[in-house]
């Protein structure tokens, strides 16, 4: 996957977590905000397929009734 260079600003205080926690880590301060960054979006996008599910199960009744019993859910 092809590399962009985002440029960020943040406080001397978060910078400076941000290179103790990647070194703690052994990686490097790219690749500690490039996880965060992914697990991030990753925890937003399960919560959001947790969310539909939920949806579903609640209005299943009304989509049924709706659209008939062809269109039941497996």
């Amino acid at each position: 996957m092809a590399k962009t260079q985002l440029n960020v600003r943040v406080d001397e205080g978060t910078a400076r977590a941000a290179r103790e926690r990647a070194l703690a880590r052994g990686v490097s301060v790219n690749r500690y905000i490039e996880e965060l960054v992914m697990k991030d979006t990753g925890e937003a996008g399960q919560a959001f397929v947790e969310a539909a599910a939920d949806f579903m199960k609640q209005y299943e009744s009304v989509f049924a009734e709706e659209f008939g019993k062809d269109h039941e859910t497996r």
